[in-house]
């Protein structure tokens, strides 16, 4: 089986897609099963990954939002890479314009749309959540759910990797939504990990010893990723006890970050660690994970984190959401500063041995992402039969 993935967020210089595309490069297998990736790049070309894996890049502009990304922007061409590459199975893995292109390709493959974004989270609800009910925005985006239906229709699946996100699209019409959970690459996150004197390296980039708590966060510095909110909430608690956070993280909201942080003392910004070894040993070596971002369609730093053995102070809505459990850590209510504060607060107060003991036990239920995959392939395998038998 060949299975072809439209990529529209892929980047090479890191993030959960990445993290996603590379690991599901490695379960190719020569003669059962091949794995594509197309993606925008600088210029076309093709690159081997492994014994039956491939990255096929198409020339393609810049995103101007955030120059780290293209975007597709040629139809023809990637009609033309899909006729060249028969797909049995074809993915889309954004909800905006790259799947209507799949949907017009007249070939015949198995059909898939992976949410690997959560538009309406990320821009409409932020955006209008302060002034209007989340029933009245989504009668304003009717446009963007009138597209997503029209994709469903086109689709043979919408694959969520989080129930409150396939929840959603369910309410808003879409039919063929199921709910496949990702997970963590194998074998490189736990809490066996934790080191001490890493702990107290990184409590002293925030001028703080050893008997603080070390809070860490990570992820694009993005407006939807809300990281001045989580700063202004880590200082208003950091008066009653003393905490750091160290920030792991770049993109186009840096310089806004940056003012921010610059109000305390007590907070480190690094840029994002690409070594995994090195972020695991990091994640293991904190005390908790604090998130901001209720846009979430998985979180994947939170279940990281979490197979680290880290509680999570996280929001109440979305993929974040969706990774907590009680006992390891709270939940606040999402793009709520005072209820961020609070929930930092509560935890400092309760000390971070118990909620971390929970989720060291816990740490091991944590789902792979080699689960994730022999689930969405089996999907593959059932949908590709039904074509076959309907032909």
């Amino acid at each position: 089986m060949r299975i072809v993935d439209v990529c529209a967020f892929y980047t090479p210089v890191g993030g959960g897609v990445k993290t996603y595309v590379e690991r599901k490069l490695r379960t190719a297998r020569a003669g059962s099963r091949e794995i594509v990736i197309v993606v925008p790049g600088e210029r076309d070309g093709t690159r081997r990954v492994g014994d039956a894996g491939s990255i096929v890049t198409i020339a393609s502009p810049r995103f101007p939002l955030d120059r780290r990304y293209r975007y597709f922007a040629d139809e023809a061409a990637l009609h033309r890479v899909l006729d060249g590459l028969a797909p049995d199975v074809i993915e889309a893995s954004s909800p905006w314009n790259s799947p209507a292109m799949v949907a017009r390709w007249q070939g015949d493959a198995v059909r898939s749309l992976v949410m690997h974004a959560d538009p309406l989270s990320a821009y409409a609800y932020r955006w209008f959540g302060g002034v209007a009910a989340r029933d009245t925005i989504d009668r304003g985006f009717d446009w963007f759910w009138r597209h997503l239906r029209r994709l469903d229709d086109s689709f043979d699946m919408i694959v969520c990797a989080s129930d409150s996100l396939s929840t959603r699209l369910r309410a808003g019409g879409l039919r063929k939504v199921m709910t496949i959970p990702m997970g963590v690459e194998p074998g490189v996150f736990s809490p066996a990990h934790r080191d001490e004197a890493l702990r107290a390296r990184l409590l002293a980039r925030c001028g703080l010893g050893p008997e603080a708590t070390l809070l860490v966060g990570a992820g694009r510095l993005a407006p939807e990723k809300r990281w001045p909110m989580v700063i202004e909430a880590t200082t208003a608690a950091g008066y009653a006890s003393p905490v750091g956070l160290v920030l792991l993280g770049n993109g186009r909201d840096r310089a806004r970050v940056v003012r921010t942080v610059a109000a305390n003392p007590h907070i480190h910004l690094g840029a994002p660690i690409t070594e995994r070894d090195a972020f695991a040993r990091v994640l293991a070596s904190a005390d908790a994970l604090v998130h901001g971002c209720e846009a979430e369609t998985f979180c994947m730093v939170a279940a990281e984190a979490r197979a680290s053995g880290l509680p999570l102070i996280v929001p109440d809505d979305g993929g974040a959401g969706d990774q907590f459990v009680a006992g390891q850590g709270y939940s606040y209510p999402a793009h709520d500063a005072a209820g961020l504060a609070g929930a930092i607060g509560t935890f400092l107060a309760d000390g971070s041995s118990l909620h971390r003991g929970a989720a060291i036990l816990a740490a091991p239920q944590i789902p792979d992402m080699d689960d994730h995959f022999a689930r969405l392939f089996a999907a593959y395998d059932r949908a590709a039969m039904r074509v076959s038998a309907a032909a």
